[in-house]
């Protein structure tokens, strides 16, 4: 089977000056891979946020993906103004559906304005949407936020699980280096019936805690750049009921192009690096990648 070509949406060419020329191809997207033999699904993308040379619609970005076998994905907003968007992207094409949140390093800027219980209402009315799935992303980050930071942090996690909870929506989690604080919040808080570790982070040991309570790993491109011993670790012992693949797009994009703009069409380069590190067949690990993550977010019909 020959490879397809890059989807038109996605077809940028560099001009300019060399230096400009340069800067612009590191920004232009990948060639599509070869379609998977079973469709998945990407379950965390960021339509709204710009990497590459020039815009692309949310029906472009999907009609991309779609042709390569990945035939829908999750939403996500980090503030209320891609929340918002998130909440009329999923109207716009039933291939998407949404979650809603504020980021753990967004939420303490809500915090220092005064803003913070406001914008956590607006969250949960959002939330209501029907085709708005998962409370996410929040969680913790110790990578770039500290100080008195943090207790804004936590506070803003543990009201998105309350909302979670209440709504009966799947909880997304953001985890930067406070694997062991994340899984103490949710251990004092009750976590919701259904919570998925969006970019997986952690390692085996991580990887068994979600085996023994049940919750998703989602993983990104991340796990199939050459230095990420710990995920293909994690992998190596995650249940295969519990395993998603995510692009966490524009960011993260898969070996061999890590580096350029990512998107949803670009999937199949992580599911099968996946399926190799796993030794499973393509098309029973794509499978199983589908069927859990329409368990974790309800059909997309």
């Amino acid at each position: 089977m020959c490879t397809p070509q890059t989807p038109s949406a996605y077809q940028f060419a560099a001009t300019g000056t060399p230096v400009d020329a340069e800067k612009s191809a590191r920004r232009t997207y990948p060639p599509a891979p070869e379609p998977l033999p079973v469709p998945v699904m990407d379950n965390h993308t960021h339509l709204d946020f710009p990497d590459g040379t020039a815009p692309v619609g949310v029906r472009e970005a999907l009609d991309a993906a779609e042709a390569v076998g990945v035939k829908g994905a999750v939403q996500v907003g980090c503030d209320l103004e891609s929340s918002r968007f998130t909440v009329a992207a999923v109207e716009q094409d039933r291939r998407l559906l949404g979650a809603v949140a504020l980021h753990p390093n967004d939420a303490p800027l809500y915090a220092e304005r005064g803003e913070l219980e406001s914008a956590l209402a607006e969250i949960e009315a959002l939330a209501a949407h029907p085709r708005i799935r998962a409370i996410g992303e929040t969680g913790l980050d110790f990578f770039r936020t500290e100080g008195a930071g943090l207790a804004h942090q936590r506070h803003s996690f543990r009201r998105h699980i309350d909302i979670a909870k209440r709504l009966d929506l799947t909880l997304q989690i953001h985890d930067r280096d406070a694997h062991q604080d994340v899984i103490d919040v949710l251990r004092e808080e009750g976590a919701p019936e259904r919570v998925v570790f969006h970019c997986f982070s952690g390692d085996e040991e991580l990887a068994r805690i979600c085996n023994e309570h049940g919750w998703w790993m989602s993983f990104a491109g991340t796990v199939t750049f050459k230095n990420a011993h710990n995920l293909r670790a994690a992998l190596a012992v995650a249940e295969p009921e519990l395993i998603m693949v995510e692009t966490d797009a524009p960011f993260l994009t898969p070996h061999p192009h890590r580096g350029k703009p990512n998107a949803s069409y670009l999937i199949p380069y992580t599911v099968r690096s996946m399926a190799e590190l796993t030794g499973r067949d393509l098309a029973e690990f794509c499978a199983q990648i589908s069927e859990n993550t329409v368990r974790a977010y309800g059909s997309w019909e």
